[in-house]
């Protein structure tokens, strides 16, 4: 998990080497204001000097993977929560005076604090999704031609502004007293159904958390929260958290969090068919690589049939990683029309994005894909085969397609650029736009993230960032000019 300090450093390379931002958006306005409390300071960033440094020391272990562990009904509980996000529910369990400063953090040098790290080298390499059912009867779906619309002009941005500290200590939800969830960080959200919207988050950490990154006990890969408020104007409010125990927010992803096995499991997009939810998701093998890239063991779909309580990874819906260099491994799913199209990028910031589609009946049979190439839908060559609809780089996409104006939107990390960019098209396919820079890294330094909430309108487009030194998620708001 401290690995992913890697990850998240393609857009502070951008930035530091000066890096200027893509022109045409206008200036991103401060916050303003004071959290849900009285006493809660105003909202600010952390220092790109942290306090404390967590530095894992890797040391290699060599054993046999003896595979996932067979799935195991998940422990839930409800628990009535105050209205006031004031009033701390569970005190016994959060309250934890912080240490006093040491003599170092007194001088503004960070605290440095080593931990071994197991690095595993297993045989057979690689978990994969747990064995079930007989796979889906196979599917021979056609060739047909789709030809790229014109493209539309670049997104026109205004003023963009910071709306809400969403998570952690002084966010307007108070996640870290009524759910321990201290730092995490995505923020990726659909609707879940009529009236409800579903909030996803990466790696989460609870009681002891320090930033930059997800350093701290109480590790989960993953957390999920439910919200119904439509005035988004002082934040995304959320009614409740999935939990596993009084005042804590569940992992309900299973993970198996070991580095270079399967360190992490991290949601990707999520879509709604009915009373069913899907999740994409990748299977993080390890962070440890190169600035701005990771290595994944594949990319897979999750579904849950009762309002997303639990999950079930499908043993068969899933895009196997080969070398490190396969499509489709990060993914943001989209549902429109027959369709649910499926925009992909290798496991990284740095590739192109590719296109396939289902028909919705079929979303979990990966023979029923056809991806976008050259002009054509086709399942001939499968995800290997796609057409990049826009080149790299582009890290954490987020598609959605806007029913109002009859317009597809994409948000991504563009580290070239040093910035959450947004692009529009008329088809999914494209042609799409030149990109508008919606948030730079100049502003917000260690920035990744960008994901669009569904309720955005045509000219108040919502979406949530993160950054590594923070390690919480953000609300965001852009004016777009139509």
């Amino acid at each position: 998990m401290a690995m992913r300090l890697f990850a998240a450093v393609g857009a502070v390379v951008v930035a530091v080497l000066g890096v200027q931002p893509t022109a045409g958006a206008g200036p991103v306005a401060p916050v303003s204001g004071i959290g849900p409390c009285a006493t809660d300071p105003a909202p600010a960033h952390q220092s790109l000097v942290p306090k404390t440094l967590d530095v894992p020391i890797p040391y290699p272990v060599v054993t046999v993977d003896p595979g996932a562990p067979p799935p195991v009904p998940p422990q839930r509980t409800r628990m009535a929560l105050p209205a006031n996000p004031c009033l701390d529910p569970c005190p016994d369990l959060t309250d934890k005076p912080a240490p006093p400063p040491d003599i170092l953090q007194r001088l503004g040098v960070p605290d440095v604090l080593p931990h071994a790290q197991p690095f595993y080298f297993a045989l057979p390499p690689g978990p994969s999704p747990q064995t079930g059912p007989p796979p889906p009867p196979r599917q021979h779906p056609s060739t047909e031609p789709a030809p790229q619309s014109p493209a539309r002009p670049a997104p026109v941005i205004g003023q963009v502004t910071e709306v809400a500290k969403e998570t952690g200590a002084d966010s307007v939800n108070r996640t870290d007293k009524r759910w321990q969830v201290y730092g995490t960080d995505l923020g990726i959200s659909w609707e879940s159904a009529p009236g409800q919207i579903a909030t996803v988050f990466g790696d989460t950490v609870g009681v002891g958390f320090h930033p930059p990154g997800g350093m701290g006990p109480d590790w989960r890969s993953n957390a999920l929260a439910f919200s119904s408020n439509r005035d988004l104007s002082h934040g995304i409010i959320f009614d409740r958290m999935v939990t596993d125990a009084r005042c804590h927010a569940a992992q309900v992803l299973s993970s198996r969090q070991k580095d270079n096995i399967e360190i992490t499991t991290i949601p990707t997009s999520g879509f709604a068919l009915g009373s069913r939810q899907y999740m994409s998701y990748m299977s993080v093998r390890t962070w440890n690589s190169l600035p701005g890239t990771w290595f994944t063991n594949y990319g897979g779909i999750a579904y849950s049939d009762d309002d997303g309580q639990s999950w079930t990874k499908d043993p068969y819906a899933h895009w196997d990683d080969i070398f490190g260099l396969a499509n489709f491994q990060v993914a943001a799913m989209v549902p429109q029309g027959d369709y649910v199209y499926v925009f992909g990028t290798p496991n990284t910031r740095l590739g192109s994005v590719g296109l396939a589609r289902v028909p919705r009946a079929q979303v979990l049979n990966t023979s029923a894909y056809q991806y976008w190439r050259d002009g054509r839908w086709t399942p001939v060559g499968g995800s290997a085969s796609a057409t990049p609809i826009v080149d790299a780089p582009a890290g954490e996409l987020s598609v959605r397609y806007d029913t109002a104006r009859g317009v597809w939107q994409m948000s991504y990390l563009d580290t070239t650029a040093a910035a959450i960019v947004l692009r529009e098209s008329n088809s999914p396919q494209g042609v799409w736009s030149a990109p508008t820079q919606t948030v730079p890294v100049s502003r917000y330094p260690e920035l990744y993230g960008g994901f669009i909430h569904p309720w955005s309108t045509g000219s108040d487009l919502y979406f949530t960032i993160s950054t590594w030194s923070d390690y919480n998620v953000y609300l965001m708001h852009a004016v777009v000019d139509d």
